[in-house]
């Protein structure tokens, strides 16, 4: 061990010898950050530092947010008084005669060169407010689904009536520029949208797309619903039948939404749960519980007789039973019954479960042309305040299923409760060449109010508005808070590129849903964890204690969170300079995406740069701009304190004429304002900038690695680090001086950033050598790269060798694999695995000896003074190259090994349901209806 000790002394002098020619060395560090602290001596005295006090700020952004969703809510309701008003001027005309502008044929001309019935000319122009799409902010356009009649005489008087809106949509779009689609979603099925934009079908003319089967319309539609879906698998049922039949089921569960639970039962003379775990109970209707029951419809078989008395007797305990659970949306029931005939009326058992109440209405779909048993199942509707439909063909299914929201709307409408819906975050896909948009929408159904029709509670269509998440997180301080998230009923919506995931599947740490389950029901507070947190493409991993503070939004049901990082994240500089001094010094640096004036609100602001924006507000020249003044004046502080670094560069420039090869290559600075400074010391003409760096500017949503890795380090301490897609351009001359004795410099994550083993260099660039260390199966992939080819791989260090200094934990991630299923890839959810390291800095030193394949192996870790970097000799005498290698690759994690545990765990999770607020809103059922 003494003479490993020597070895390492001596091989650290020369590792730092060989580092500073590729990267800047201690004493130029420490001139940058001296100069620094000198400037800012300078303003000490009108400097204080703060602590942010985190349950002030979270309450300041909920007003802000609730401010944009009040607004948006206002659009909204203007647009359901313009459309019953409209329509309750309207006399319906079936021999109604009018072009209106359908959104996939505008702007399509025949073969003569005419313009194609219902296109006519469309004026399109690109707009950068709407993902550069080609839009017409003075008219709407009309979809309508491709299994419709474009001249319906219902859709053309629809059409005709809701042509009021278009100026609304001006009127709010003119009031509001932030607002984006807005539209109205027919119950008769047609889609008015709002600006006007050009559909394209799929590669088969055939555009899938309905609005009633959208989230924002079922939940504005109808009330939350426990439901029932009775499926008829008798003989008779044979063929045809059981592929509507099926079709059908598919079809209901396309219009039962997040507030909705559910069950499917097969009968015949036996009664079969569809998925046989879930025996007596109901699940939440999301999507993936209703995907795995679509997967279960095509083993349904027809055999046998129906016993459609039990079904019914079975359905009606199930919805008593797990309405006095309350777990359920304890508001709307109903039993749908799918079903070629029923011989009798089977009065006794509703007599039994049913009535007088009436409170579980029954909707029969007769399947099949023949109309025998058809008077029965009529009785049973209206026995049971719903709706009888006959589905004769495939054709038939969407339109016929489509009607019972109708009925159960019907209390709402009658009771005329504008009930304003706010939707989960999900993708846009009405415009997918714009590229996936996350966004909410705010929904509000629209009634008929002609006297003739208003007990009879017709539901005329549902209006919304979407809302981009983005539009959201511009609130955000983000220079000062480590993250934030919009959580809805247990649904959060931060990330970008997903649809919403549950709080606990992101803040995993949180082992009790503490955090949670405040959030859900939307309480005000605080909490504290230790969390995890991956940075550099899930490569290296922080430890961080984080507070978090949270509060709801009123008037919506949202709650809104903020994390602030102890330590640096919970204090902030205040400093004062002059307004002419920080302007003048911002012509020399850069400006993130950080939102310093908010340039979209107003049309004539959305030219403006940031520089530009603030620079209008200082001076008073445009009153309106609104600006975060405190911002603001810390940036342009920044900008004063820093700006002699831009000297010293120059300085540092002047003088590398001597070393031209060496040295500094690129400098740079950030502040958690957003100011950013860069300085290159070589030609004007290379590009020093990778693909990996360009992703480490900072911008809206993320600080850059090197500024996080460093704001998380100790303070006083530099941090070293080279790029995971470059190289070192030449061999460090270092050495151990004994052939016995390997020595490797490493970073806090375990990545090597210098080796003396140059021997092993493959072609393409890539060098691999083993550590030949090994005792535990938990090992870690290490990676070092710099300018250059050259990646190393230290691929078999023992956990056993860190087990004090390292800690070793496997980070669990809710991915998505590709599965080919009928043709066509999907994504389908699954957990995956990998090991990952993080140094503990108490730890200064550490010795000890590994058992490798029966030999013994001396081993040394130093800390290396003042940086993030170790020192690691290990002797060489024993072979362990029979040990595989480890990478950092996510594993999927496969929980199961029998078919029986398999199946247990899916009924698990389909049962395990958190915590959620249920809407505030209920309206189940009405004496006239």
């Amino acid at each position: 061990n003494e003479l490993i000790n020597v070895r390492l002394n001596r091989f650290a002098v020369h590792v730092f010898q060989c580092y500073k020619i590729y990267s800047c060395s201690f004493c130029q560090c420490h001139t940058f950050v001296s100069g620094y602290f000198q400037k800012y001596k300078e303003f000490e005295k009108s400097v204080r530092v703060e602590e942010i006090d985190g349950l002030k700020l979270v309450k300041n952004l909920a007003v802000k947010m609730e401010e944009v969703f009040r607004k948006k809510a206002e659009a909204t309701r203007r647009l359901v008084e313009a459309a019953e008003e409209a329509h309750h001027q309207h006399e319906e005309n079936p021999d109604l005669q009018y072009e209106y502008f359908n959104a996939v044929l505008i702007n399509e001309v025949d073969e003569m060169g005419n313009n194609v019935e219902l296109g006519g000319e469309f004026l399109l122009e690109p707009n950068d407010h709407f993902n550069n799409l080609s839009v017409n902010l003075s008219l709407s356009v009309v979809q309508v689904p491709t299994n419709m009649y474009n001249k319906d005489p219902d859709i053309v008087n629809g059409v005709y009536w809701s042509e009021a809106l278009n100026k609304v949509f001006v009127d709010n779009f003119e009031r509001d520029p932030t607002l984006i689609w807005q539209y109205f979603g027919s119950a008769k099925g047609f889609f008015r949208q709002y600006p006007g934009v050009k559909w394209h079908p799929d590669e088969h003319g055939v555009i899938g797309f309905d609005c009633r089967n959208r989230k924002w319309y079922i939940q504005a539609a109808t009330s939350p619903k426990d439901v029932v879906i009775l499926v008829d698998v008798s003989g008779s049922m044979k063929g045809l039948r059981l592929t509507i039949a099926r079709q059908t089921v598919s079809s209901i569960l396309d219009t039962l939404g997040d507030d909705d639970f559910f069950n499917v039962i097969a009968y015949n003379q036996e009664i079969h749960y569809v998925e046989p775990c879930l025996n007596g109970t109901l699940v939440r209707a999301d999507r993936t519980n209703k995907d795995h029951f679509r997967e279960h419809l095509d083993k349904l078989f027809a055999k046998g007789i129906g016993l459609l008395g039990e079904a019914l007797a079975e359905a009606f305990t199930i919805l008593n039973d797990f309405n006095q659970t309350g777990r359920g949306s304890v508001c709307s029931q109903a039993i749908m019954l799918v079903t070629d005939g029923a011989t009798e009326m089977y009065d006794d058992v509703f007599e039994k479960y049913n009535w007088p109440e009436r409170k579980v209405r029954i909707f029969p779909y007769l399947i099949g042309r023949e109309s025998a048993f058809a008077d029965n199942l009529k009785w049973m509707a209206c026995a049971n305040k719903g709706y009888f439909s006959q589905i004769s063909t495939l054709a038939d299914v969407q339109e016929n299923v489509m009607r019972y929201l109708h009925v159960m709307s019907r209390p709402k409408v009658i009771d005329h409760e504008h009930d304003t819906v706010w939707t989960e975050a999900y993708v846009d896909s009405l415009n997918e060449k714009a590229g996936p948009s996350l966004m909410t929408t705010v929904a509000m159904p629209v009634f008929s109010t002609k006297n003739e029709t208003k007990n009879q509670g017709i539901l005329l269509g549902v209006v919304g508005t979407d809302i981009p998440l983005q539009e959201l997180m511009k609130l955000i301080p983000k220079h000062m808070v480590q993250s934030a998230v919009l959580y809805q009923d247990g649904q959060k919506r931060r990330k970008p590129n997903y649809s919403s995931v549950d709080l606990s599947e992101v803040e995993w740490e949180d082992k009790d849903d503490i955090l949670r389950n405040a959030m859900v029901n939307r309480r005000t507070g605080t909490f504290s964890m230790e969390v995890k947190k991956t940075v550099d493409r899930g490569r290296r991993v922080l430890k961080m204690h984080n507070d978090y503070y949270y509060t709801d939004i009123k008037g919506t049901p949202f709650s809104v969170g903020v994390a602030l990082s102890r330590g640096h994240g919970k204090y902030f500089f205040r400093g004062n300079v002059s307004v002419e001094a920080g302007m003048s010094l911002t012509l020399y640096v850069t400006l993130t995406c950080l939102t310093y004036c908010n340039t979209e609100e107003q049309h004539e602001h959305r030219h403006l740069t940031q520089i530009q924006a603030i620079k209008l507000f200082l001076t008073g020249r445009r009153p309106h701009l609104k600006c975060d003044r405190e911002l603001i004046q810390e940036v342009l502080f920044d900008a004063v304190v820093t700006a002699p670094l831009e000297a010293y560069w120059t300085g540092l420039a002047l003088n590398k004429s001597e070393n031209s090869d060496k040295g500094v290559e690129i400098t740079f600075l950030g502040t958690r304002t957003g100011l950013s400074r860069t300085n290159l010391f070589v030609p004007g003409d290379q590009d020093f900038l990778t693909a990996e760096d360009k992703e480490g500017v900072f911008n809206a949503d993320h600080f850059p690695l090197w500024y996080k890795r460093a704001a998380e380090q100790v303070p006083g301490t530099f941090v070293y680090s080279i790029p995971f897609s470059t190289a070192l351009d030449g061999k460090c001359s270092i050495s151990c001086d004994n052939g016995d004795i390997n020595c490797y410099l490493i970073d806090n994550n375990g990545f090597i950033l210098v080796t003396e083993e140059q021997s092993q260099v493959l072609s393409g660039g890539m060098s691999i050598f083993q550590l030949k260390v090994t005792i535990a199966a938990i090992c870690m992939f290490v990676v070092c790269e710099k300018r250059g080819e050259s990646v190393r791989e230290l691929d078999t260090f023992s956990a056993y060798l860190w087990f004090s200094q390292l800690l070793w934990f496997l980070i669990s991630f809710h991915t998505h694999s590709a599965q080919r299923s009928r043709g066509k890839t999907m994504m389908v959810p699954c957990d995956t695995e990998y090991p990952a390291f993080v140094s503990e800095r108490t730890i200064k030193e550490t010795t000890g000896n590994i058992e490798c394949e029966g030999c013994v192996r001396s081993f040394v870790i130093q800390q290396i003074p003042s940086s993030n970097l170790f020192m690691v000799v290990v002797d060489n005498k024993c072979d362990c190259s029979s040990a595989p290698p480890v990478t950092m690759d996510p594993i999927e994690i496969m929980y199961i090994l029998s078919r029986r545990n398999t199946d247990s765990l899916k009924c698990d999770r389909l049962k395990f349901q958190k915590d959620r607020k249920k809407p505030e809103s209920c309206h189940p059922f009405h004496p006239e209806v």
